[in-house]
């Protein structure tokens, strides 16, 4: 029987259009609320890798020549599918993550919407870059472009958004005509498995090839293999630096192999003198402690003008302090729910003890806490520092460019809008920014020297919309932006010249 009530089958694999139970307990999931509530158990077998690849494999070529139309109907089906089980979905994700039920429902409700943005043929419409077209060469010669899937598609996902972030990645694959290999990540199996199980029935449903969207589960070993894999032709990642620098490397010598990669940020938030005041409080702390600190588009660093120092800082600590912490599960509303295991707890008081040896000021201390049921929790941190440097040692420098992915907050303060800039660009990442401020001019040059691939105006980093494009640089990401750009990096064009007469070139020196 399914380990959590939301699944339909248990602890599986989903390959050539077969469930594949896996027997074992080596992988499993827990409630981070309640840690003694198992949510998946299983024993995955790195050959299943194998197995996936060639089932997606010998599905590609049907798969692409089923055409758009074909494909389209499979992806509506699976929104209906996805809408109408939205709540059974949330409740998985918040035992499975620790998410508060309005936060876990707020991912899950995006599922269904991913598929009107990227079957969108609107003039600013997400297809229309991918969208072939013809031309005149001159004469009797013309040119065309097409555009053609790549093939077979690793996708790795991550824990934090385990079903909207590779969702982003596998909707615009099936529709551009890739077939997928998905796994998980061993954090959120259970949620993966209910995501597949969704693109299962969408693809019965409609009669779709066996194989075009296959499940495998199991740790870092299936991932390297996966990403590594001489049969497929493309990984979609999202995940932290580390992991996305092995799959690079794991690819050095295939360069023709796609890489889309989204990884972690570092984000600064800047407050100026004449922010609104209010509204920069209330999106800086929303945007650092939302879902625990655990996006990649969380405040990490505040930067405030010393102006406005003396007002905003005690204020950002007064909120800090305040945030309802709780079990996803109470019925009293909750902001901040547990971390997603026992070791990312551990890691983030670790660095957060690191600050403060290394010459951080604690303003609003981080406590660890078991919520009375064995939970993983953390109380929002805040720290001040002198300044933010690219520097990778945090045990040495409070303001090193450490990505700690967690409910702590650093805070500095700086004397003008250039000093602003620059502590913000003071970092390797480059996903998230945003600056608080009245004056259209402050902003306009904060939003054109911030290197970054998401810069807000009067609205904090976290919460991007997937009608933009989202992605980052540097350690962030490799310019492949996911959100209404993700079609781009699923297909590749093509170019073509057709002679429609008996015309032909004769160069210099060639007999006619």
């Amino acid at each position: 029987m399914p380990t959590h009530s939301s699944l339909r089958n248990p602890p599986s694999n989903l390959i050539r259009g077969e469930w594949k139970p896996i027997p074992g307990a080596l992988l499993q999931s827990r409630n981070p609320a309640r840690p003694a509530e198992l949510v998946w158990s299983a024993a995955p077998r790195i050959q299943a890798v194998d197995e996936a690849i060639a089932a997606a494999r010998d599905a590609a070529n049907t798969w692409a020549a089923i055409g758009l139309d074909g494909r389209a109907k499979v992806l509506r089906k699976f929104q209906s599918l996805a809408a109408a089980r939205v709540e059974a979905l949330a409740a998985l994700i918040r035992d499975e993550v620790g998410k508060p039920m309005w936060d876990a429902r707020a991912e899950a409700q995006l599922l269904a919407t991913k598929v009107d943005i990227t079957l969108d043929t609107a003039t600013e419409g997400t297809l229309k870059r991918v969208t072939g077209y013809e031309l005149s060469l001159g004469g009797t010669k013309s040119g065309r472009c097409w555009f053609r899937p790549h093939g077979v598609m690793a996708v790795l996902g991550p824990f934090n958004f385990p079903a909207h972030l590779p969702n982003g990645h596998i909707i615009p694959a099936l529709a551009m005509g890739n077939t997928i290999i998905f796994k998980p990540s061993d954090r959120t199996p259970a949620v993966g498995q209910f995501l597949a199980q969704l693109y299962h029935e969408a693809l019965e449903a409609e009669g779709a090839p066996k194989g075009v969207v296959n499940l495998v589960q199991g740790g870092a070993d299936v991932a390297a293999k996966l990403a590594s894999h001489d049969d497929i032709d493309g990984v979609l990642f999202t995940g932290s630096w580390i992991v996305g620098r092995r799959i690079m490397q794991a690819n050095l010598d295939r360069p023709g192999r796609m890489l889309a990669l989204e990884m972690g940020g570092n984000n600064p938030a800047a407050i100026l003198p004449d922010a609104d005041i209010k509204q920069a409080i209330t999106e800086c702390i929303r945007c650092a402690f939302i879902t625990s600190g655990q996006r990649c588009t969380c405040t990490r660093r505040l930067i405030v003008h010393e102006a406005v120092a003396d007002t905003v800082i005690p204020a950002i600590c007064k909120a800090a302090a305040a945030l309802t912490i709780g079990d996803p599960a109470s019925p009293a509303p909750i902001f901040m729910g547990p971390v997603i295991s026992e070791q990312a707890r551990a890691a983030i008081f670790e660095a957060y003890r690191a600050m403060l040896a290394a010459g951080g000021e604690v303003l609003v201390e981080m406590r660890e806490s078991d919520g009375g049921t064995g939970g993983w929790y953390l109380t929002p941190g805040v720290v001040k520092v002198t300044r933010f440097t690219k520097a990778d040692d945090i045990r040495a420098d409070a303001g090193a460019d450490h990505e700690v992915f967690g409910p702590l907050l650093r805070i500095c303060i700086v004397k003008t809008l250039d000093e602003a800039i620059e502590q913000a660009n003071a970092t390797r990442f480059g996903l998230a920014a945003s600056v608080f401020t009245k004056d259209a001019a402050a902003a306009a040059r904060f939003c054109n020297q911030v290197r970054a691939g998401c810069i807000n105006w009067n609205t904090g980093t976290a919460g991007a919309s997937s009608k933009l494009p989202f992605g980052g640089l540097g350690h962030s990401g490799n310019h492949r932006p996911a959100g209404a750009f993700s079609v781009d990096y699923c297909a590749y064009p093509v170019a073509g010249m057709i002679e429609k007469s008996d015309a032909c070139i004769v160069s210099p020196g060639m007999e006619p």
